[in-house]
């Protein structure tokens, strides 16, 4: 068996935006994208299995997906028919499901399990780019209803022993998520870059992070950049999985003017 595994909150991108023709939508999220095709590549060893946690899906409990096969779930609108026609084959892991499901019932989190449900676009449009043979078998999680800080990051510290088994965490959401802001603002948005450069500060810190994002309504602008917290609470479980550990500012850049960020954790 390997090291223990570090975790990460990656930002997904706009809808099937690296999969456009190129032009102004999939040029502004380069940056991303190139991050993302060198993730794997990145890790000190590749992982036997993900278990990723989008934005998109949320459940009255935290709910895994235990299928065998999922199918992709394109819930997106408006893009062209070929992004519609998209596939990544991934395996699930039921084996990692499965365990999932007993690291949380073990530590009082009550559990669900779906077997139906396609994965959404925060799983399969980024992991698409970062694993583009579709050969490291994935599990997802769901988020839960309420969208309480403190209690995504008590989900993260159950699914902890993971790390040491070989499975790579990863919250998948957006650092910065108004779509009235990505499209409505020219020009260096103030409001974007403070929330930005607190969400950077606050992830470095071990000690105090939980704490902080515990409290993030209270940052800079907050609420400015999180209209709806869905794409943000990834992070929550991502950063619990390694509370108390050293965090750093895996990537920084911008799309359509806002700045966004991803963070590594351990």
């Amino acid at each position: 068996m390997g090291g223990m595994q570090p975790t990460f909150f990656i930002n997904h991108g706009g809808g099937p935006c690296f999969f456009l023709e190129p032009g102004p939508i999939r040029d502004t999220w380069r940056e991303l994208e190139t991050y993302l095709r060198g993730f794997i590549a990145g890790l000190a060893e590749q992982p036997r299995a993900i278990l990723a946690v989008s934005g998109h899906w949320e459940e009255r409990v935290p709910t895994v997906n235990a299928a065998a096969h999922p199918p992709l779930l394109f819930d997106y609108g408006g893009f062209p028919d070929h992004t519609y026609r998209l596939t990544w084959p991934a395996p699930g892991a039921l084996s990692v499901a499965a365990r999932v499901h007993e690291l949380l019932s073990v530590a009082g989190i009550a559990i669900g399990k779906e077997t139906a449900r396609g994965w959404d676009h925060g799983i399969f449009v980024p992991f698409k780019v970062m694993v583009p043979g579709a050969d490291i078998p994935l599990v997802q999680l769901s988020l839960q209803h309420g969208l309480d800080p403190a209690g995504h990051l008590a989900i993260g510290r159950a699914l902890r022993p993971l790390r040491d088994e070989e499975v790579l965490i990863v919250g998948s959401g957006q650092s910065y998520h108004n779509m009235r802001g990505f499209f409505g603002r020219v020009g260096v948005d103030k409001k974007a870059e403070a929330f930005d450069a607190w969400l950077r500060s606050a992830m470095i810190d071990g000690g105090t992070r939980d704490r902080a994002l515990i409290r993030w309504e209270e940052a800079p602008h907050a609420r400015d950049a999180q209209l709806h917290e869905d794409h943000l609470l990834p992070l929550m479980i991502a950063a619990g999985a390694a509370s108390g550990e050293p965090g750093t500012v895996h990537f920084h850049g911008h799309a359509l003017g806002k700045p966004i960020s991803g963070f590594r954790f351990g």
